[in-house]
């Protein structure tokens, strides 16, 4: 009852400011300042002031906000554990990932030969880069 006396007051409160910043001929700062006294009303209309309140002195309300404390609390730590195990284990694989197929052989894995160091890529021919050069001496770059 009191949180709806109240929302009410500043309810009317904030009209009576839009009322007097309409007579100063500020009639946008007017309708924003309406809107935002209308806010409370309307909270208190459809009852979701009295469900606040109700939330705020209810006892097993707040053991609700507990639990779920609680509940987003493990969900951390376990995420936090998972992390550092998935870690470990890449470190122990050394940086190898499992192969989706353990069956597959190593050629169609894209590995080729275990033991074999990778082929050198070679070099490209260098390219012609004249065209380029002329069109900045064009320019006097």
């Amino acid at each position: 009852m009191l949180a709806e006396t109240i929302c009410s007051a500043v309810a009317a409160a904030g009209l009576g400011i839009a009322a007097i910043t309409a007579y100063r001929k500020r009639y946008r700062a007017a309708a924003r300042i309406a809107a935002y006294a209308l806010v409370p009303l309307g909270l208190v209309m459809t009852g979701a002031v009295q469900w606040a309140f109700d939330t705020a002195f209810s006892p097993m309300a707040w053991a609700g906000f507990g639990v779920l404390g609680a509940a987003w609390l493990l969900f951390l730590s376990t995420r936090a554990v998972d992390r550092r195990r998935g870690d470990r284990k890449a470190a122990d694989q050394g940086g190898r990932q499992d192969p989706v197929a353990p069956a597959a052989s190593a050629p169609s894995l894209g590995q080729g030969q275990r033991g074999a160091a990778p082929k050198p890529k070679t070099a490209a021919p260098a390219e012609d880069f004249s065209d380029i050069e002329a069109i900045l001496k064009k320019h006097g770059i």
